[in-house]
């Protein structure tokens, strides 16, 4: 299978496994698409998003994989206290993933995580959706 979806499934399992407030359930897409009726519940979705490929020495390469993983839920934007917990979960999922490696690929070397956005307002706006994405990166040699 190819190196970046293997780091996604990996991301996935390490979520799965994870202990949250609220609990999470990741799941891989290709598309991070989810229909609006669907965002009752939380939705984790990790998506893989760019390999980059340098070279290590005159026979191997590092493959720096970015994985997507957003968050989202149908919400009510005046109740700050159910913003503020959503935006904590995204916290709480760097903070798991950040300087660790991953149980399913232990010879992926964690690089990299960014929060951007940290919610999307004009989801918040338009759809009453709260949705933040976290970017990781990996880094595999081979």
């Amino acid at each position: 299978m190819s190196t970046v979806i293997d780091i996604a499934d990996a991301v996935v399992a390490s979520l799965n496994l994870g202990s949250f407030e609220p609990p999470v359930t990741a799941v891989r897409k290709y598309v991070p698409a989810v229909e609006l009726s669907d965002l009752a519940e939380l939705s984790v979705t990790v998506v893989p998003k760019s390999a980059e490929i340098s070279t290590a020495t005159r026979t191997s390469s590092h493959f720096d994989c970015t994985i997507d993983i957003g968050i989202q839920q149908k919400v009510n934007p005046d109740e700050q206290t159910e913003l503020d917990a959503l935006a904590d979960l995204a916290e709480q999922i760097v903070d798991h993933l950040r300087l660790s490696s991953l149980d399913d690929l232990p010879h992926a070397a964690w690089l990299s995580i960014a929060n951007e956005p940290v919610f999307a307002p004009e989801h918040l706006d338009q759809q009453r959706v709260f949705t933040s994405v976290i970017s990781v990166t990996y880094r595999v040699r081979r």
